[in-house]
């Protein structure tokens, strides 16, 4: 076998989670207000274009997980002696993106260019030195002496554009194809009535907005590979390669954190407000004091001395990919341990209501435990704030693995991440002329995702809370 693969356990808990996705989805489609909470988000277009979008960046990090080691040519031509396999750790997203990953250059390179951003003196054919911008080992080197480099830019874009809308069309027959059966009619009604935005769902929103990554991926796919095209960094890395592999990094802060966080929030929330008495009294005082700390201090206190333990037990790693792992894990245990206060404070103020209303007290006076209320009555009537919460909370703690990693007490260093790509701009704006195209590609990325989660989000909240229906 040409590839051992290798489970990390990021990789594992995200596929776990993905599964429990899966398992919602099944569950809401068999409760009709579930049902109809949901078609209310798919109804609004700006929510589709946004759940587009993440979805690609949920493709991006799926793929940047799973990891495997390519194996080792034998030595000698020793076909008998055992597999040995290599001590780098790649992913699929590596092997599709190759030729970003393979093609560095020695240093700074702006974005299109044909040649180092900083001078260098160079010995001259005739004799001589002289100081000028070296010219790229892989960028633009397929343009022959005075061939346009904008025309040929422009060509490739445009001749990408066809794949795009080769992709739409069948992405749009497929919707067309749902929409007929769901409606009964033909395939060409059901091609105008998204054209018109008729259908249930926004999928004119939907289908637009794929449209736009589509493209845009077909316009990357033609360029990248000839040109840096977002630029490379100090050590020549495509600065491309670099913002797309910090996607995975964002979506597990942003996820995993929440699985540990949910069950400290709900637990004690719900008890703290059903059960009042010195329960409640406890965990007030609890998520009180743990309030009460400076987060900053208290995430950089834990995330040190995990680093310690990593430091103390190499053993436990066979590659640094494992080891730039566990401290990623490490750090969503952390964030969700420290995070949980204020979901805990809206569920137990939620569940002193609901204890007081009428079917809560029948169940009480019927002889139900306090157990079953909490499973039966409470917890369901909670769960749109979790999720509320769990959707709104995914950009800010996107964001506060950007400024943690900044600071320098976030993800390991060898994890490439937005975090981490900031604090490698924080030199590069100081240079005169200052590299801006590192900070640039960081941020476009970020925004991207965090707007999408808070324009789903804003949506999910309209739908769930029953305040607003």
């Amino acid at each position: 076998m040409n590839i051992q693969p290798i489970f990390l356990w990021t990789d594992i808990l995200l596929f776990v989670l993905l599964s429990c996705m899966f398992a919602l989805v099944w569950h809401a489609r068999r409760h009709e207000p579930l049902r109809a909470a949901w078609r209310q988000v798919g109804r609004n277009p700006v929510a589709m274009a946004a759940a587009v979008v993440l979805l690609a960046f949920a493709a991006i990090g799926l793929l940047d997980s799973l990891h495997y080691r390519e194996r080792l040519p034998e030595r000698g031509g020793e076909t008998s002696a055992p597999a040995v396999y290599s001590t780098e750790v790649l992913s699929a997203l590596d092997a599709l993106l190759a030729p970003l990953r393979r093609n560095t250059e020695k240093t700074y390179s702006a974005p299109f260019a044909r040649a180092l951003f900083q001078k260098e003196t160079v010995e001259l054919d005739g004799g001589g030195q002289a100081r000028i911008h070296p010219p790229l080992q892989h960028g633009a080197r397929h343009l022959q002496a005075g061939e346009s480099l904008a025309a040929d830019v422009l060509l490739r874009a445009v001749g990408a554009l066809p794949f795009a809308l080769a992709a739409s069309l069948l992405f749009a027959l497929g919707l067309a194809v749902v929409v007929a059966r769901a409606r009964r009619c033909g395939l060409i009604e059901a091609l105008r009535l998204i054209a018109r935005g008729q259908t249930a769902l926004a999928w004119r929103a939907a289908l637009a907005t794929s449209f736009l990554i589509a493209a845009l991926a077909a316009i990357l796919t033609a360029l990248a590979p000839l040109y840096h095209v977002f630029g490379t960094d100090k050590v020549g890395q495509d600065v491309l390669y670099l913002s797309l592999k910090s996607v995975r990094t964002g979506l597990v802060i942003g996820t995993l954190t929440t699985l540990v966080m949910l069950p400290f929030a709900i637990v004690f929330g719900i008890a703290a407000g059903y059960l009042g008495g010195w329960v409640d009294d406890a965990i007030q005082y609890l998520y009180t004091v743990l309030s009460s700390i400076p987060g900053v201090l208290l995430i950089a206190a834990a995330v040190l001395m995990m680093q310690v333990v990593i430091d103390l037990h190499p053993q436990w790693f066979g590659t640094a990919a494992e080891r730039s792992d566990a401290r990623l894990l490490a750090l969503c245990f952390i964030l969700g341990i420290t995070s949980w206060t204020g979901l805990c404070r809206l569920l137990r103020g939620e569940t002193l209501k609901l204890r007081e209303l009428e079917y809560v007290q029948a169940a009480r006076a019927f002889g139900a435990s306090a157990a079953a209320i909490l499973r039966r009555h409470i917890l369901p009537n909670v769960m749109h704030i979790v999720l509320i919460t769990v959707v709104i909370d995914f950009s800010g703690l996107v964001l506060a693995e950007a400024v943690l990693s900044y600071v320098g007490i976030g993800v390991d260093p060898n994890t490439t991440s937005f975090g981490t790509m900031i604090n490698m701009a924080r030199a590069e704006l100081a240079r005169d002329p200052m590299v801006w195209w590192s900070l640039t590609a960081a941020f476009a990325f970020m925004l991207t995702l965090v707007l999408a989660a808070n324009l789903l989000a804003d949506a999910v909240r309209d739908a769930f809370d029953p305040r607003r229906s």
